[in-house]
């Protein structure tokens, strides 16, 4: 929440507004939709796609460095660095104070963004593995349909990672878009997961997708850790200084073959996460907000911009019949959903851990669907996992067609949910008035008589009232109906044993 000038930048006029509008998960995440599918088309139609083609494969150098990079790579590494680093900072402020603190409570989500995690790649490889057996094309390949050419099986499954990534912003805007009335509690548990499997994706990257060089570019990236763990943590935070230490930070990484966007993830969760030298709020929250604009309305919309686009030869509704295509899309829309699902059951009927109060394993469903919304983090492994360019472009499609479906799916669901809790809520708000009306206007008389103060009423909450006393009198009489006939069923079972038992003994 933005308080002051000093704490959040400023709160009115223009910049106040980039802040409201970055801050809202629907608006930010209908952004980088927006700016993925008109990457997409941009790419595709015949009047723009070379002049979209030359500017993703404009080369930019920095003089006196081995830094040149097509400007679709410099969106790849250098402007989702600031996503990245967003991600640390709040994963810092999560893991201090926010939901990751006590790993008690966090313990379902956490193990549930495990199982989401887990479960996609089985289901890639699995529809591959079916494909390759059975699909067109010789035994053993799979055909690509951007080229008509085959793929052998053990490249095609390069991709298992691409699927295992759930995009935080588009599934809190899926969320937003149409979960108004969930309770808090779905929100927190989503995002719990989600800021897991960030964590998670994290690692992926760093484990399966680096080259590592020269190892002497690792004490260089220690040393800017160091040096940006003590400046981040001085009174007045020399910003220049700060920024000098980031990019090099970053150039380390690149050279030493880690993903440079990682060096995001590094620096941000070494910023402090408490409050220091009498501040209103910790610096990693705070530096996390001030750049939630830069993250959500810049960084992510070019990249998107430029990761779906991608040309096609031949852009058809045959392509997604493409088995990259296919095991992405069963991969992100069923996988997904079922390990996150499958995992929660498993945690709170066998391992006896428990959810949030009031949540059950089956409220989560639609959230869970939400988490096969891919995008961002499925982009980039894409772009790592394959060299070949066309099967770059063609499991990016699946991403983009499997998230779709999910938000769609996800988007069904929980407005459906959201009815039932709308429901719920305006039941339980009855209720509760009634109750309130009922203490101070109806009295019960000595001999059992009941006075109602009608003038207190109207004539809905009258037939509302009237009614609640006559299920009342209904339940009281089954009740005592029950008793009777439990009564009864007792006293004939007595005598049934005592005749027996005389019967035995003659």
């Amino acid at each position: 929440m933005m308080t002051t000038d000093r704490d959040s930048g400023h709160t009115s006029g223009f910049w106040g507004t980039i802040h409201r509008i970055a801050a809202s998960d629907r608006v930010s995440g209908l952004v980088m939709l927006g700016f993925a599918l008109v990457g997409l088309v941009l790419a595709n139609l015949p009047a723009t796609a070379h002049l979209f083609e030359t500017i993703a494969e404009t080369h930019i150098a920095v003089p006196y460095t081995n830094l040149d990079l097509p400007v679709g790579h410099w969106a790849q590494d250098g402007l989702l660095t600031i996503f990245f680093l967003t991600v640390g900072l709040e994963l810092k402020q999560e893991l201090t104070t926010g939901s990751l603190a006590n790993p008690k409570a966090a313990a379902v989500p956490m193990l549930c963004a495990v199982g989401g995690m887990l479960t996609p790649p089985v289901l890639f490889i699995a529809v591959t593995a079916l494909f390759s057996q059975y699909g067109p094309g010789p035994v053993g390949d799979l055909l690509l349909i951007t080229t008509g050419s085959n793929i052998p099986f053990g490249e095609m499954i390069r991709g298992w990672a691409v699927p295992t990534a759930t995009d935080i912003a588009f599934s809190l805007a899926v969320l937003a878009l149409f979960a108004k009335a969930l309770p808090g509690s779905i929100r927190a548990f989503l995002m719990t997961l989600a800021t897991v499997d960030d964590l998670l994706a994290i690692i992926l990257i760093a484990v399966f997708f680096s080259s590592l060089n020269a190892w002497y570019w690792f004490i260089g990236i220690a040393l800017c850790a160091a040096a940006w763990a003590l400046l981040v943590r001085l009174k007045r935070v020399p910003w220049p200084l700060v920024a000098v230490v980031g990019l090099l930070a970053w150039t380390c990484m690149f050279e030493a073959g880690v993903h440079p966007t990682l060096a995001g993830v590094l620096v941000g969760l070494l910023t402090p996460s408490r409050e220091m030298h009498g501040e209103a709020s910790p610096r990693a929250s705070r530096y996390a907000e001030k750049l939630q604009p830069f993250s959500a309305l810049l960084a992510l919309p070019i990249f998107a911009l430029f990761a779906t686009g991608v040309h096609f030869e031949s852009l058809t509704p045959e392509l997604m019949l493409s088995p990259l295509v296919l095991a992405l899309i069963v991969a992100l829309v069923v996988g997904k959903p079922l390990g996150i699902m499958a995992t929660a059951w498993i945690a709170t009927h066998v391992a006896g851990l428990s959810m949030a109060k009031g949540l059950r394993v089956r409220d989560m469903l639609p959230a869970a669907c939400a988490c096969g919304i891919g995008f961002t983090v499925s982009f980039l492994i894409a772009s790592l996992a394959y060299d070949n360019p066309e099967l770059s472009a063609e499991a990016r499609f699946g991403v983009l067609a499997g998230s779709l479906i999910a938000a769609a799916i996800s988007g069904v669901l929980l407005n459906r949910q959201s009815r039932r809790y709308e429901r719920a809520n305006a039941r339980r708000r009855i209720d509760e008035e009634i109750e309130q009306l009922e203490t101070e206007h109806v009295t019960i008389l000595p001999d059992g008589t009941v006075r109602v103060d009608i003038d207190a009423f109207t004539p809905e909450q009258l037939a509302e009232l009237k009614a609640r006393r006559e299920e009342r009198r209904r339940r009281l009489e089954g009740a005592a109906k029950t008793a009777a006939d439990d009564g009864a069923k007792t006293a004939h079972k007595r005598l049934i044993r005592r005749l027996r038992w005389r019967r035995r003994h003659r």
